[in-house]
């Protein structure tokens, strides 16, 4: 269904029936309790139109409606005007307010759908909106919020989101792509748990629209596949090279090593100090392993010839010696690079070193770690990205900010987030699993920046697999890779 070719009544009939529709299957699975009515709050104008459709659809399915519509200015949007009059034809219930003190209540058998604002609010809401948002949040019922959470505000540089003027939704249905102010810790759990509703808007316009960045999801990364023919052999498939570990962090070289085997790279090559060395023999058989004269953290660089890709930085260490090393590989390695871990660290106090970083090169920093890149720390997430944004075009390099929607910054200013992935995930060691996985991408001649998305959705679906079978809580990094099989298996399928 094309924008174009539909009115714009009919494209909010469309996305209110999805939405009834989802609301609907979510109470068939007793998500919100048995036969449960409705409160739909709206306000004056198109978001409020899409609660008008929504209460006519819930109507006509059986189920128990009223709505409140608030009357926070004068004249209501034309579709919103329209669709009362449909609504007041079958019968449902609607109250207009103008001020709290007229029936503004909310029974305890009701879910409360939030239809006051949707996108496109530039300030927090005030006045009477304001305490109708303080009411609804305060009522303790489940809320289901249309587009966004009223009063949640996309972030900009001249906009100031106030989160006690924000509707704290359970869950939102939001409409064909994620809005920025889903995917940053301030303002995303505000939405609760999301999900996007496709209401048939034109492909080509969406792509066209202007928006910070893009989604990516399966059907993205998977074109990006390359094949792997019959006649193949382990030399097709690159060798890469991973320089991890140290005393009392050996583990995150192992963790490291495990998933570059997993990425379909033909040879992985470990440099680990020399008392790991056993350890890396009996942990990864299949890994080739470079010992380091240093026993207790890497002091040289090995010989990069015969590497496709190269991973530096699971613990790592800050020895001075390997700090070095670090400065050599900058300025030596002619094939595509991932720092991680330590080595950011590292670089963001050698920051001479910046002037090295290339296109073939790939940060994989957390929070933390680009602010310590970028020299001070951010005031927002918002701030954050933008900053890692600029950071990737001026040196030209491409940064993977991971998060809880990872974004992927390329040297041409093009932010890319990723769709997979979940809370189960924030501990210890998932970094050094994606380090490894991203290097035996790269190892295979994948571009750096296919290689960073195919890497960060694949790491993303193995820990919805793992949390899905072990729950966030027991998950751990180690699960990630046994997991990273099926990953692989669901991205390949057509």
């Amino acid at each position: 269904m094309a924008k174009g070719s539909i009115t714009s009544l009919e494209l909010m009939e469309h996305a209110a029936k999805q939405c009834t529709d989802r609301l609907l299957f979510s109470i068939a699975k007793g998500e919100f309790g048995l036969a449960p009515a409705f409160l739909i709050v709206v306000g004056m104008g198109n978001n409020g139109g899409d609660g008008l459709v929504i209460a006519r659809f819930l109507s006509q399915a059986g189920r128990s409606v009223r709505v409140m519509r608030v009357l926070h200015k004068e004249a209501a949007s034309s579709e919103h005007a329209a669709n009362h009059i449909e609504l007041l034809k079958q019968g449902v219930s609607c109250i207009d307010i103008e001020t709290l003190s007229k029936g503004f209540e909310i029974a305890d058998n009701e879910i409360v759908i939030d239809c006051l604002l949707g996108t496109g609010v530039s300030r927090p809401p005030t006045g009477l909106l304001r305490n109708v948002i303080r009411s609804m949040n305060s009522a303790g019922r489940p809320i289901v919020s249309i587009d966004l959470p009223s009063g949640m505000v996309e972030p900009g540089s001249d906009q100031v989101f106030d989160p006690k003027a924000c509707i704290r939704a359970d869950r939102t249905f939001t409409f064909e792509v994620p809005r920025l102010a889903l995917l940053l810790a301030e303002t995303g759990p505000f939405a609760g748990r999301w999900e996007l509703v496709p209401i048939g808007l034109d492909r080509e316009v969406v792509r066209a629209s202007a928006r910070f960045g893009e989604w990516v999801q399966s059907a993205d990364v998977r074109a990006l596949l390359q094949p792997r023919p019959r006649f193949s052999h382990k030399g097709t498939y690159g060798h890469a090279l991973l320089l991890a570990g140290s005393k009392g962090m050996f583990g995150a070289a192992v963790l490291a090593t495990k998933a570059c085997l997993r990425s379909g790279a033909g040879l992985v090559s470990a440099h680990v100090p020399g008392t790991l060395a056993a350890t890396m023999h009996v942990t990864v058989p299949e890994a080739l392993c470079s010992i380091d004269p240093s026993p207790g953290h890497i002091g040289q660089l090995p010989d990069l010839k015969g590497f496709s890709a190269v991973g530096i930085g699971p613990g790592l260490g800050a020895d001075p010696m390997t700090g070095e090393v670090v400065e050599a590989l900058l300025r030596s390695a002619k094939n595509p690079l991932v720092l991680d871990a330590d080595a950011l660290d590292l670089l963001a106090n050698n920051r001479s070193w910046l002037d090295h970083l290339s296109e073939n090169m790939v940060l994989t920093p957390h929070p933390k770690e680009m602010d310590r890149l970028l020299g001070s720390p951010s005031g927002s997430g918002f701030e954050r990205l933008e900053r890692t944004r600029k950071f990737a075009v001026e040196h030209g390099c491409i940064v993977v900010l991971k998060g809880a929607y990872t974004a992927v910054c390329l040297p041409d200013g093009t932010v890319q987030f990723n769709s997979t992935g979940n809370a189960g995930m924030a501990k210890g060691g998932s970094g050094d699993v994606l380090t490894g996985l991203l290097t035996g991408l790269l190892a295979q001649g994948y571009t750096p920046q296919h290689a960073a998305l195919i890497a960060v959705h694949l790491h993303g679906t193995a820990g919805d697999l793992a949390a899905e079978a072990l729950g966030m809580d027991a998950m751990h990094a180690g699960d990630l890779i046994e997991y990273l099989p099926q990953a692989w298996k669901m991205l390949r399928q057509t």
